[in-house]
């Protein structure tokens, strides 16, 4: 009788700790998820510890996110915050200095347009130019005389290499 009783007590402490204890996913800005079992009493500032384990970067560098809502008091618990079990909560990380990244400009004296990406760099003198400054002519690549003798160079191999022999005494 008496074990009895004390496994029912077990199983009713268990269920208790099931109760308080809820999983939380967490996805990083990768894309890459981090599955977390807490106490529904964990506080903010308490997961933004484990967090900074987990992923190396400083706890002041991370903001987490839910519904939309950025997570900011860190004395406040995830109970507080109305988090449900099995809740996804997004990692982001501030952008330095506040603003977007400085779009690249083209390279060529006095043009002010954008660079295009990948068409726009020039491999002879490592500029980044625009639709209007991307051919070596345009942009008078300091390349451009180089890069011709390599072409000419090239092609002169390639028809000697295909020139016809003729046999004599055949």
């Amino acid at each position: 009788m008496h074990r009895t009783s004390s496994i029912s007590s077990m199983s009713s402490t268990s269920s208790t700790d099931a109760e308080e204890t809820m999983q939380i996913f967490v996805k990083n800005v990768s894309g890459n998820t981090i599955p977390l079992t807490l106490p529904s009493n964990t506080t903010l500032s308490t997961l933004l510890a484990l967090l900074t384990l987990r992923t190396n970067i400083p706890s002041r560098d991370l903001r987490l996110v839910h519904a939309g809502k950025h997570l900011s008091s860190s004395h406040l618990t995830l109970a507080a915050y109305n988090i449900p079990h099995d809740a996804t909560l997004h990692l982001t990380v501030p952008l330095r200095g506040g603003m977007p990244p400085k779009k690249i400009r083209c390279s060529f004296k006095d043009c002010r347009d954008a660079a295009q990406r990948i068409v726009g760099d020039c491999g002879f003198c490592d500029g980044h130019f625009c639709g209007k400054h991307r051919l070596l002519e345009d942009h008078k690549c300091e390349g451009l005389e180089d890069c011709k003798k390599e072409s000419h160079e090239r092609n002169a191999d390639k028809l000697n290499s295909e020139r016809t022999v003729a046999i004599r005494g055949v």
